[in-house]
């Protein structure tokens, strides 16, 4: 087993509700190894997606920890959680997020830009190992769905993060496409050595990882 690179330990969040406070979160605790891949499923509304936000410092938590590479995310300000997905930390969403106005090729090198982390000749294996090496002066209106999740992917891996969060990222997808997606973030994600952890409702997705957690009510409910 490598190192670890993610350490959550009981994490909570609530939102405020017409009745009261709405407790999405009641004490979530995991860990992610480097290099490690990990499924998360769970119903609508157990706080799947809620987590992944905490974990890429895209909002903050009412209590527990978040140790990543060293760092605790908790205790960062908006700037140095900034840096850390810039730098660090990827994320895959099931909303493409592409810049409309940029060709694929400056879609793919965008967060590694931001980062300083622009390596050329990577972007250039990414858009090959994506199937995309034919697509780089196109926008992102002129690919498929499929294509722009792996124009997605591409940017997102483009900064070789130490973690990937992904989030339903093949949900826009159908089954077929969708299995392929994985399989390419997942090959792609171990050539760099990073660690990935996907939310998903595909228990046959789920299967594919390393290993699976269930988020029921707020709380992790099985490892398997």
């Amino acid at each position: 087993m490598e190192t670890g690179v993610l350490t959550v330990r009981d994490l909570t969040k609530s939102f405020p509700g017409g009745d009261g406070p709405v407790h999405v979160l009641r004490g979530v605790s995991l860990d992610l190894a480097a290099g490690e891949t990990l499924a998360l499923t769970g119903e609508s509304g157990s706080g799947k997606s809620t987590l992944l936000h905490l974990i890429a410092g895209l909002d903050r938590a009412d209590g527990g920890s978040i140790l990543f590479d060293g760092a605790e995310v908790t205790q960062l300000d908006d700037a140095g959680r900034a840096a850390l997905r810039r730098t660090r930390v990827g994320t895959v969403f099931q909303q493409f997020n592409l810049i409309p106005s940029l060709t694929i090729a400056d879609n793919i090198a965008f967060q590694a830009r931001l980062g300083g982390r622009h390596d050329r000749a990577w972007c250039a294996t990414l858009a090959e190992r994506l199937g995309l090496a034919d697509h780089l002066r196109k926008y992102p209106e002129q690919l498929s769905g499929g294509q722009q999740q792996r124009v997605a992917i591409g940017r997102t891996l483009a900064a070789r993060p130490a973690l990937v969060l992904a989030d339903e990222p093949t949900g826009n997808l159908d089954e077929e496409t969708g299995a392929r997606v994985l399989t390419l973030m997942q090959e792609l994600a171990a050539d760099t050595g990073a660690a990935l952890l996907m939310v998903t409702h595909s228990q046959r997705l789920a299967a594919r990882l390393d290993r699976r957690l269930h988020l029921e009510r707020g709380l992790i409910r099985v490892n398997a």
